[in-house]
């Protein structure tokens, strides 16, 4: 067996191409030879696994970037990618971020699940499915959407000292597709419009 069939007889990924999470902490005995050394070979966006599937990866900054977990999300039949087109691009890096106001932002994808099937596919994006982060934001982010994932429960932005948690939705999310709206990483802007809706 090739390491691509190796890692989607381990994934098993639905009849839409779409996997669970699986942990790298997985990767023993007949699956050994799929631990990641430099640079994921067999999981690059060149590799063949990579041309048929929409490959997502979940990174821990804490412990130097490395990844901690793989699924596959869709198929890849050239129109559903990660990739953000290049007018939104530069757009977005033309702004400040939202969070720091400081310039030279990262573009951000709002939607911190990745799971909206329309924002995934190029030709469908919008300017308004992006926002602009610094690179100290969007790795913060990068992490919280991590322990959402992983918990099933939405960032309490009463942890940032806000009044509220959320301004849209209830803490468990289910995975549901517009579970991110609402929540402060979404959209900070929109999160402080409906504080002072509240006041």
């Amino acid at each position: 067996m090739t390491k691509t069939e190796l890692f989607i007889q381990l994934a098993q990924p639905n009849s839409n191409g779409v996997s669970r999470w699986v942990s790298v902490s997985e990767f023993v005995g007949e699956y050994a030879c799929l631990t990641f050394g430099n640079g994921a070979s067999w999981a690059r966006k060149e590799s063949t696994l990579a041309k048929k599937y929409v490959i997502e990866f979940d990174k821990n900054i804490s412990s130097g970037n490395g990844i901690d977990r793989i699924r596959l999300n869709g198929f890849n039949n050239g129109d559903y990618s990660q990739y953000i087109r290049a007018d939104i691009k530069k757009a977005i890096k033309a702004r400040r971020c939202v969070v720091l106001g400081t310039s030279n932002p990262e573009v951000d994808h709002k939607n911190g699940m990745k799971n909206e099937g329309r924002v995934m596919r190029n030709e469908n994006q919008s300017l308004e499915d992006f926002q602009p982060l610094s690179k100290a934001a969007n790795d913060a982010k990068r992490q919280f959407c991590k322990e959402c994932r992983r918990t099933g429960i939405r960032y309490d932005a009463k942890l940032l000292g806000y009044p509220i948690s959320y301004y849209s939705g209830v803490a468990e999310h289910h995975n549901e597709e517009n579970a991110c709206v609402g929540c402060y990483w979404y959209d900070p802007i929109e999160f402080k419009k409906h504080l002072t809706r509240k006041n």
